[in-house]
């Protein structure tokens, strides 16, 4: 399938989304429940799997598919966003928790990317959204980082959640004074906690 360049920017501060601008027949691809708005002719197709059309073939390649979203919590279903418009539209899209929205090609990242499999927020459509395995046991139990990766390939364009909740809920426990803790004091319309909010800086 061809891989669809997209236009966005990338609004707000500590709460961000990532607006996503289609030109007529263009498609992005995101995960349910994380459309924040959309503009009119933008419509929406659920679908199995992340229709990059990279996936294998047949009823057993599709179950095989779907085991492992199972095995991770991930849905089985993934939602496309078209413009089926004649002039360019918008659609946005914003995380459930508060963070960084990272911008990354990933042609410049050598075409493959492997990410907590809670940061992924959307990609252009074409964009291969798969499932990467921990392959050694003890480093996925004991290191912190779980057994369970998003693998995402092909050339363009994906938007990353740059603070998953996991790692937000650990930083937010470590600062509080109960948990040795110090107070930290940030502009932000979060208050106390807004430096713990901006990515893994």
């Amino acid at each position: 399938m061809q891989q669809h360049e997209v236009d966005f920017r990338i609004i707000g501060d500590d709460m961000q989304f990532v607006e996503v601008e289609l030109d007529p027949g263009e498609s992005a691809v995101a995960e349910a429940g994380s459309m924040m708005y959309m503009t009119p002719d933008i419509e929406m197709e659920t679908i199995f799997g992340d229709g990059s059309g990279q996936q294998r073939s047949g009823v057993m390649g599709a179950l095989l598919g779907a085991g492992k979203r199972l095995i991770t919590g991930e849905s089985l279903f993934m939602t496309v966003f078209t413009n089926q418009g004649a002039r360019k539209r918008q659609v946005a899209f914003a995380a459930p928790y508060p963070g960084k929205i990272l911008a990354l090609d990933l042609q410049q990242l050598g075409g493959e990317l492997v990410c907590q499999k809670d940061s992924f927020l959307c990609a252009a459509r074409g964009v291969s959204i798969g499932i990467a395995f921990q392959r050694k046991i003890g480093v996925g139990r004991f290191g912190g980082e779980g057994l369970f990766f998003a693998g995402l390939a092909g050339p363009g364009r994906v938007w990353l959640q740059s603070l998953p909740f996991s790692r937000m809920a650990d930083r937010i426990y470590k600062a509080a004074p109960s948990a040795g803790g110090k107070r930290r004091e940030g502009g932000s319309i979060l208050g106390g906690i807004g430096d713990l909010l901006d990515g893994d800086s």
